[in-house]
């Protein structure tokens, strides 16, 4: 849980609005936001009795992906690598104006980055 607070607050902006137990299901949840409040809420949840957690293969993944838009892919990009955070895709253009890459949370999560300009 602290690693993906970590990573959600650093590389994409979130702020984390509250963090709670959960005694019925021996877990913890925390939701975050962007800084303005304005975009959708994230939830994160722990399971504490989790002994195992392994994401499927890309290809066997019934999730895709989240995204964020960044306002700067280089910079974003930049940051997430001097952490050594997995980029499975590196930026590459999408139309006029658009650049998109991705990468993977702590977990495993794919991210599409997405930068409008």
């Amino acid at each position: 849980m602290e690693k993906s607070i970590d990573f959600y607050s650093r590389f994409l902006g979130l702020k984390l609005l509250s963090r709670r137990e959960i005694k019925q299901n021996n877990a913890e949840i925390a939701f975050l936001q962007d800084s303005k409040g304005e975009g959708c809420t994230l939830e994160l949840t722990f399971y504490h009795n989790q002994n195992k957690f392994s994401q499927p293969e890309y290809e066997e993944r019934l999730f895709d992906h989240l995204g964020f838009e960044v306002s700067n892919m280089n910079e974003t990009i930049s940051a997430l690598r001097r952490e050594n955070v997995m980029i499975t895709d590196e930026p590459y253009k999408l139309g006029k104006g658009t650049t998109i890459a991705f990468i993977e949370d702590p977990d495993g999560t794919l991210i599409e980055l997405i930068e409008r300009t």
